[in-house]
Order: C-alpha cells, then sequence, then structure tokens
C-alpha cells in the first residue's frame, strides 16, 4: 500500500522525464508549458481568451527540470508540480509586476519508492487540480490545490490507475483505466463519494477497455480496445446513456501510425454522431491532424502549423479547430482550422447512433466486429441538475448534416486529399502552414451518474 504524508515545500532534482507540450484549462482560456530559453527550462502561461494570444514568462530563481509538470488554473495562476528528493512539491506561479510570486501549497510524500504521482487533466471549473499517485497495488486520488487545507487525499483504489477523464461539469466523476488481475478496465471514481468506485467499460471478458475522451453535450466516447482484435488495440466511439454497441469503425486504423484523438467538438446535442474529434496521427512521415466523424466512414487529413505543440489544441462549438503552436517568429500563436463540414451518410452507410435504444439494429453498417454485444443502460430517471451532465436522450432521428460543419474561413490551410482508408497516409502538403521539418522524427452530482458499458447477456457477434 502506497503511504503518503504532507510535508513542507521544497527545492528539486531531476527526474529524467521530458517536458510535455502543452496543457489547456477545460474551457480553453489559459494553457500552460515548459518553455525553453537554451539549454534550460521555464513555466509560460498562455492567454488564449482574448482577440489575440500571448504569453507570459514565469521563470523563478533557478530553471526548472524537465520532469517539472505545470497546469493552468482557471483565474489564470500556474500550478507546478516539482519533484524534490523523493516528494512531490506543488505551488501556484503568477505575474507580479516584472518578478513570478509563487504560493506553495504543500508536499506529497510516497515513501513507497516505485509509487508515480503525476497531474491529472484540468478539472472543468479550473478552481481545482488533481493529482494520481500509483504504487505497486493502489492507487491514490489527490486533491493538489484548491483545497482548505493543503493536498488532500480523496480516494484510493486497488489495482494500478492510469488516464484520467473528467466525466461530468463538476469535477465530481472521474474516469480512470484501471489494471487489476491482468485486465485494464475504465472505471468511474465519485470524488464526493468518498471516492465510491463503479465500472464503466466491460466491452469484453478478457478485452483491455479504456476511456481516451468524454463530451459532456453529446455523450460521445472515444474507447481504445482490444475487443475487436485481440492482442491489437482499435479506437471505437460509444454513447452515455445509449443501448447501442461500441463501435470500432475501419477508417480510424492507418497502417505503420498511432491516431490519438485529443479534442471532441462540444456544443452538439443530442448529435454526437456530427460531433469532430481531432486526431493526432503519428507515422513514419511526422505527425499531422486529422478530422473524424461518427456518421461518416472517411478521415479528412489536415497539415499541422509549423510549431504545432503536438496533441494539443480545442473546438468551438461552430467547428473551427484551433491549435496551438510556436515558432522563433512567432512564439505563441494558435492556428484556426476549418475542416469540412459533415456530409449526409451515404445510401446503406453508417446510421445514426441513437440514443436509449430508439434507433436501428446494432448490426448497422460502418461498425467492425466487436467481440460481444455492448450496451449502455439509461440512468436513474431524474432531472438535470443545473451543471450536471444531462444524459443523452434518443432523438429517433438522424444527424443534421450541417451540425458539425464549419464555414470556411479565408486564408486558412487547404485540405489535402485525404488517405484511402487503412493505408499509410502521406504527409500533408500545403502552401501554409508547413508540416514539421524533419518527417523522420516521430513526431448530477448524486442521481446523475455515468451508465457502464457492460457486456450484453447474449454476447454475440456484432456484424456489420
Amino acid at each position: 500500500m502506497t503511504a503518503c504524508a504532507i510535508e513542507p515545500s521544497a527545492g528539486h532534482e531531476d527526474d529524467g522525464v521530458a517536458p510535455a507540450g502543452c496543457t489547456l484549462t477545460a474551457d480553453g482560456a489559459y494553457a500552460a508549458r515548459l518553455a525553453s530559453a537554451g539549454d534550460s527550462w521555464f513555466p509560460e502561461r498562455w492567454t488564449l481568451g482574448g482577440p489575440e494570444p500571448y504569453a507570459v514568462p514565469l521563470p523563478r530563481n533557478q530553471p526548472e527540470e524537465p520532469g517539472t509538470e505545470v497546469q493552468p488554473m482557471g483565474d489564470g495562476r500556474v500550478l507546478i508540480h516539482r519533484l524534490v528528493a523523493g516528494r512531490h512539491a506543488f505551488s501556484l506561479l503568477y505575474p507580479t509586476g516584472p518578478g513570478t510570486g509563487e504560493l506553495p501549497l504543500g508536499v506529497v510524500e510516497c515513501r513507497d519508492d516505485t509509487a508515480r504521482l503525476r497531474l491529472l487533466p484540468p478539472a472543468p471549473g479550473g478552481e481545482r487540480a488533481y493529482a494520481l499517485a500509483v504504487g505497486p497495488r493502489t492507487t491514490t486520488v489527490w486533491l493538489v490545490a484548491g483545497g482548505a487545507f493543503g493536498p488532500e487525499r480523496l480516494a484510493e483504489l486497488p489495482g494500478r490507475c492510469s488516464g484520467g477523464v473528467w466525466l461530468d461539469r463538476t469535477g465530481r466523476l472521474l474516469a480512470l483505466d484501471r489494471e487489476t488481475g491482468g485486465r485494464t478496465k475504465a472505471v468511474v471514481v465519485d470524488l464526493e463519494c468518498g471516492g465510491e468506485v463503479s465500472p464503466l467499460l466491460q466491452i469484453a471478458a478478457d478485452s483491455d477497455d479504456r476511456l481516451l475522451l468524454a463530451d459532456h453535450d453529446s455523450g460521445l466516447l472515444l474507447i481504445r480496445s482490444d475487443a475487436p482484435s485481440p492482442g491489437q488495440d482499435r479506437l471505437g466511439w460509444g454513447v452515455l446513456g445509449s443501448t447501442l454497441p461500441v463501435r470500432f469503425p475501419e477508417c480510424l486504423r492507418l497502417r505503420d501510425c498511432t491516431v490519438t484523438p485529443f479534442a471532441i467538438q462540444p456544443g452538439q446535442m443530442l448529435t454526437p454522431e456530427s460531433c469532430a474529434v481531432a486526431l493526432r496521427v503519428d507515422g513514419p512521415r511526422g505527425s499531422w491532424v486529422s478530422v473524424w466523424r461518427p456518421a461518416e466512414r472517411r478521415v479528412h487529413h489536415l497539415p499541422a502549423p509549423e510549431g504545432w505543440l503536438a496533441g494539443t489544441g480545442l473546438w468551438t462549438p461552430e467547428g473551427v479547430l484551433r491549435l496551438p503552436y510556436a515558432t522563433e517568429a512567432v512564439p505563441c500563436g494558435v492556428a484556426q482550422v476549418s475542416p469540412p463540414a459533415a456530409a449526409a451518410p451515404e445510401p446503406g452507410g453508417m446510421a445514426p447512433h441513437p440514443g436509449r435504444g430508439q434507433g436501428p439494429d446494432a448490426r448497422a453498417a460502418g461498425a467492425t466486429p466487436a467481440t460481444g454485444r455492448v450496451q449502455v443502460s439509461p440512468p436513474a430517471a431524474a432531472a438535470p441538475e443545473p451543471g450536471g451532465m444531462a444524459p443523452h436522450p434518443g432523438s429517433g432521428q438522424g444527424p443534421d448534416a450541417r451540425a458539425a460543419g464549419a464555414t470556411p474561413a479565408t486564408g486558412h490551410p487547404p485540405e489535402p486529399a485525404p488517405t484511402a482508408t487503412g493505408h499509410p497516409p502521406q504527409a500533408p502538403q500545403a502552401p501554409q502552414p508547413a508540416p514539421p521539418a524533419d518527417p523522420a522524427s516521430p513526431p448530477t452530482p448524486s442521481t446523475l451518474r455515468p451508465v457502464p458499458l457492460q457486456e450484453a447477456p447474449l454476447g454475440r457477434l456484432v456484424t456489420n
């Protein structure tokens, strides 16, 4: 069992971990990253909510180590996590005229030398920040910023957990990928009920099922699982509150490439199949951006801006993808990318994903066979509380082809021809912005609860 104690703050030491690219608040108003100055590193806050993005350096008396984590808070301060002689120190940084102020929050000490602690993705609201301490047999969720008395232990779970996806707008329901008994399954941790754990993904008894992204408005879930192809991970999608199975589209399989979703278009109420999903694609020719919608059978490949902080970005409700980038000429920039508008489903193509069993049979075209039928049971009947996660009601209608469309903006990079499904995509070519210079480098609350995606009793094979 991992034992932790709270100690006063102190210095830091190098753990040999390379710095992450960039972290955005849940609303996209701020970002934070470790910026480089020669061979040294310092925290930098980006303000993205105004008319023009700008960066504010937040250096301290000495440079930071590359393993230091930074995370923006909703009020513009930056949380910093340093490793200090085996202890994890947390502070808030903020600009003070020509210098940088620092508010120490305390230290979490993991007495088990094998335990690892990292920050979880920014919570909705931006007032609190959380960390995950993973030991050999247990995992602990810590509140490290926003509490009344410094770091606070919130929950301890058996097993080793990874991932971290927020399922509501209040920062109460946290999805984690828990490894127990040699299998990994996504579970939900209720941080306001003493860390109560409930299952979320159970696609097949012998599959590893992880949750990658979740959208609060539509209920769209992006999943990685080896259920359809044992021993090989596949990208799939499902909807909270729906009775249809998780689907694994063939168009998301790109040979010799790793595809990672990093943002879902918000504001698409009742139409998860029309949500645009931004994908980072890493292949032999470099890294680039792709866009996919569940209702379509194709992936749109787009050129990434030069200096893109790879894997970072967010959607506007209108369907414009904003990608932060930094170059020598533009140290703080945001590229606006408008992908093609959503197309109407082709005849015989994938049917819309209805809510709560009001739509077609699970054998709709476009779904790759998965092991076992997967079902999402509706939550208990209750009216959503303000700010809570609304369940996904069934409309019984197809998606509006214009719902996720984006109006092309003058001057935006043109979309290169899409790559054939199942073949390695070519590096995007566009007049602006240019691809990376080195193509060889890889580049409610109490009543509203998420409902688990479980294996249905029949356990039959889902076919096209």
